[in-house]
């Protein structure tokens, strides 16, 4: 129910990576190009990066569409990142908390968006809720799905799970409960980025130049986007990108990852 994007490589500009490509984020806000659910994302936006010499990252979110925010499109010209994560939202259910239900999504270092919709919330997700201390539940950002899967990653992440393990435990737990949601997730902490396919598109591209982007859409025709396999988690460096099958809790088979799919390097030759 939206569409999202990470990058780490070297430093540009947040509009080079969000607004520039002629199928950016930006554009697809209004007219993506792969999207299964929902066509247009217009109920909010956010983007996160990271400053040279500073872990914590800064976040620009509002309620309303990319395409209406000036203040953005002037941001996004002159600051320049080496690592982001950014979203544009179509709400699963329309309701309240504005900006605060926009990913990313943030702690400490780490910043986190949610692509797809729990089935059957809210009230499937009440057990595995109950886990959860009532004091992260009473601070929980925003009343939304997402909001408390982060809850549920983060909560691992702060127990010392790494962020694969994390997001994989937190979608074979959350898919155990709510068969038929859709959990692609994203996590970065600055250098890497994590991320599930469960239910929706992700493309990555291993860029020549250096860096690696992992985004719902690929952001233009460049051949070299690899469309990630339904039910794989993706661990990728500014370098190495990793492909991994992930078990249904149901006892489906995940799909066969081919040899070239397993692990990518982007430092090796292209044509």
């Amino acid at each position: 129910m939206c569409r999202h994007l990470a990058y780490a490589g070297p430093a540009e500009p947040l509009g080079d990576l969000l607004v520039a490509p002629p199928h950016g984020l930006y554009r697809q806000s209004w007219a993506p190009r792969h999207q299964r659910y929902g066509t247009v994302n217009a109920d909010g936006f956010g983007v996160g990066w990271y400053a040279d010499g500073d872990p914590v990252p800064a976040r620009y979110r509002r309620a309303g569409p990319i395409w209406a925010d000036q203040s953005f499109a002037d941001l996004a010209r002159v600051v320049r990142t080496g690592a982001l994560l950014a979203a544009v939202r179509d709400a699963t259910l329309a309701g309240a908390d504005a900006e605060a239900a926009a990913a990313p999504f943030a702690a400490g270092a780490w910043l986190f968006s949610h692509n797809g919709a729990v089935a059957g919330w809210p009230g499937s997700l009440a057990p595995v809720a109950a886990t959860l201390p009532p004091g992260e539940l009473l601070s929980l950002e925003a009343r939304n799905d997402s909001a408390l899967v982060w809850a549920l990653v983060l909560a691992r992440l702060r127990a010392g799970d790494d962020e694969g393990r994390a997001l994989t435990e937190t979608v074979l737990e959350v898919a155990a409960a709510a068969p038929a949601s859709r959990l692609n997730l994203l996590l970065t902490n600055g250098s890497t980025i994590t991320a599930t396919t469960w239910g929706d598109t992700l493309w990555y591209l291993s860029r020549p130049g250096g860096g690696t982007v992992v985004a719902s859409e690929p952001y233009d025709d460049d051949p070299h986007w690899r469309e990630v396999p339904d039910r794989t988690l993706l661990t990728a460096s500014r370098t190495d990108v990793r492909l991994t099958p992930l078990k249904d809790p149901g006892g489906a088979a995940a799909p066969a990852l081919g040899p070239t799919d397993a692990f990518v390097s982007a430092k090796e030759p292209r044509t």
